[in-house]
């Protein structure tokens, strides 16, 4: 049930903003599978407490230079039993890695383990999707993204690096263990979202067009955002990025020699080592010490990472989700098309 709030945002059921966002993604052009899995993977992100990677991120797609380029379907390159290599063909990230996640799974399952890697692909969503989607397979996940420059290196006044996530998955006894991190100060994905609503982002997070710190989100986009920890502590974020970049370079044989994105993920199952059930009962054990590790003054809970995200998940999924009435009636429009 769609219901207004206030004058600018509007809840939505979760039936109703899935039915939103899929008959947007049709008005854009993508078949009924295809507005399936990028509908379902902005929701996952609302639901996780994510607005701006939840249905906002649909428009982006759109809006996105890529989207106006012809698109070729997703191949398979270069298989070498556990290993393979997938071009993109320029079809959006939530679309090509979740093809890419699907096919470590795979390979891992008949093989142990797996290494896939992507290229000519954009906007691939949350890392922690798909390494939560391999997890709940059952298996070890590891996914990093070269993603296209928007981060000016330690010291630097002009973007060179991405934003550069690394995320791991874990099979529990209960939810995954996912943890997902950029490399960056801020969100590329939030500091799209300020843009479109005319918000202004923190201090200490970009630099503008001119190279000078900024607290406009337009001028950031044309500028830099910073590696985190600030001017001051952002060489570990800068060398973290470089080694994503790095991962990312394995996928430059197949990738425009003018692009620098590359996506790596990596699956294996923990049967190498020991049996998967006293993996999932070892890495429980050892999140359920450090909760119970004695806590500093005034803190309530030590929370794991992902923690608040499968708690938030629980309740969005029975509560609905709110959005910005700006981005309801623009999802609105393009679903007009379909």
């Amino acid at each position: 049930m769609t219901e207004e709030t206030t004058q600018h945002r509007i809840r939505l059921s979760l039936a109703d903003a899935r039915a939103l966002g899929e008959a947007a993604m049709r008005g854009a052009g993508y078949d009924g599978e295809e507005a399936r899995i990028l509908t379902d993977h902005v929701l996952d992100a609302a639901l996780c407490g994510y607005e701006y990677s939840g249905l906002p991120k649909l428009l982006n797609v759109v809006d996105d230079p890529h989207f106006r380029l012809p698109r070729r379907p997703i191949a398979m390159l270069r298989e070498m039993g556990a290993s393979a290599m997938i071009d993109g063909g320029n079809n959006t990230g939530m679309l090509a890695a979740y093809r890419a996640a699907q096919a470590c799974i795979e390979r891992a399952e008949a093989n142990g383990l797996a290494i896939v890697c992507l290229a000519n692909t954009w906007m691939t969503g949350r890392s922690a999707y798909y390494c939560e989607m391999i997890a709940r397979a059952g298996m070890v996940a590891i996914h990093t993204v070269a993603a296209p420059a928007a981060v000016a290196p330690f010291g630097g006044a002009r973007a060179a690096l991405g934003t550069n996530p690394i995320a791991f998955g874990f099979p529990t006894e209960a939810d995954p263990l996912v943890i997902d991190m950029g490399t960056s100060s801020f969100m590329a994905t939030d500091l799209q979202f300020r843009e479109r609503l005319g918000m202004p982002i923190p201090d200490g997070v970009a630099l503008g067009p001119d190279g000078q710190p900024t607290r406009d989100a337009s001028a950031a986009r044309q500028g830099a955002l910073l590696p985190f920890g600030g001017p001051d502590g952002g060489y570990k974020g800068f060398g973290l990025a470089l080694a994503m970049d790095a991962l990312g370079a394995l996928a430059a044989g197949v990738r425009p020699a003018d692009a620098i994105s590359g996506y790596v993920f990596i699956a294996f199952k923990p049967e190498l080592f020991l049996p998967l059930a006293d993996y999932r009962r070892e890495v429980t054990r050892r999140i359920d010490t450090i909760k119970a590790t004695k806590r500093q003054t005034g803190v309530r809970e030590i929370r794991i990472p992902g923690e608040r995200s499968h708690i938030m998940r629980v309740r969005l999924a029975r509560e609905g989700i709110e959005i910005d009435r700006k981005i309801h009636d623009a999802l609105r429009r393009l679903s007009e098309r379909a």
